[in-house]
């Protein structure tokens, strides 16, 4: 086994928990699940496979996750940063593997690499299809940026490589869990935003092509015109990178990733220019 403690959040995640924890035995050292109050079978079926639960409350993820790096007893080389609707497969133990032994000899801190995202059942291969982020990085060398939302793995120090194989991503259980989830999210987006216009610093030691998102967020995006930028987001990624390649679940999974929920943030983001209210500390969400 590799020198890797896996570090899994969940809440209410019985569906997918299993499967995450398997996905990685056999690679991972030790695999801890920090969970944040499940009312369902997630914390006996993360012990039945194997997995360490400890309980902490949660205030938002990379809070979360840094309390588990902090607070996990971590002995081992590497920190695996793991949701519980994400597997490994083989291929990538393998070579993810490999890579450890090259960090080890060119003295890199983490490894990115980019999920085969599926919707609906189906493997979403264009458009906003490319899920990236660096999934493991050395103890003491890393951890989660201090962001209520899209909060990048950063390194302190260090090189980065990148894995060729792909990570598997089931971002979806039902549509009124994706509705739910999504608009959890918002308030979360919109804490982020309000941090922004108020100068808060968007530089983070992170993958050059996760900077480079960020950057087109808040130097582009961001600036076009509130309610019509969600559209244009749409048709950018929706025809101008294929996403209707994809089918109808395309279809669906863009209109609401891109107009669905991008037009919910602004609507918050009125919301809050009219009334000057900023979004109240929220409970986890179970996935």
């Amino acid at each position: 086994m590799a020198s890797v403690t896996a570090i899994v959040l969940t809440k209410n995640e019985e569906k997918n928990i299993n499967a995450c924890i398997e996905s990685i035995k056999g690679f991972a050292e030790r695999i801890l699940v920090v969970d944040s109050g499940s009312t369902d079978a997630t914390t006996e079926l993360a012990k039945a496979a194997g997995a360490e639960v400890v309980f902490h409350p949660f205030e938002y993820y990379a809070a979360q996750f840094n309390w588990g790096i902090e607070n996990g007893d971590i002995r081992t080389d590497w920190v695996l940063r793991l949701d519980a609707d994400e597997r490994f497969t083989p291929e990538l133990i393998e070579e993810v593997e490999g890579l450890l032994k090259t960090a080890d000899e060119t003295g890199a801190n983490g490894i990115a690499m980019e999920a085969d995202l599926y919707f609906l059942g189906r493997l979403m291969k264009h458009g906003l299809a490319n899920k990236r982020k660096i999934m493991l990085f050395r103890y003491g060398h890393g951890g989660i940026e201090d962001r209520k939302r899209d909060a990048h793995t950063v390194l302190t120090d260090g090189g980065l490589l990148t894995a060729k194989h792909n990570f598997i991503h089931y971002d979806f259980k039902d549509l009124n869990s994706y509705i739910a989830r999504y608009n959890w999210y918002t308030i979360r987006e919109l804490s982020d935003y309000i941090d922004f216009e108020s100068g808060a610093s968007t530089e983070v030691n992170t993958e050059k092509r996760l900077m480079r998102h960020r950057k087109a967020k808040f130097g582009v995006y961001y600036r076009a015109p509130m309610f019509l930028r969600c559209k244009l987001w749409f048709l950018y990624n929706y025809i101008f990178k294929l996403g209707f390649l994809d089918g109808r679940e395309g279809y669906l999974y863009h209109w609401f990733e891109c107009v669905w929920y991008r037009m919910l943030v602004d609507a918050k983001i009125y919301e809050y220019r009219k009334t000057g209210k900023k979004p109240e500390k929220l409970e986890a969400f179970g996935k």
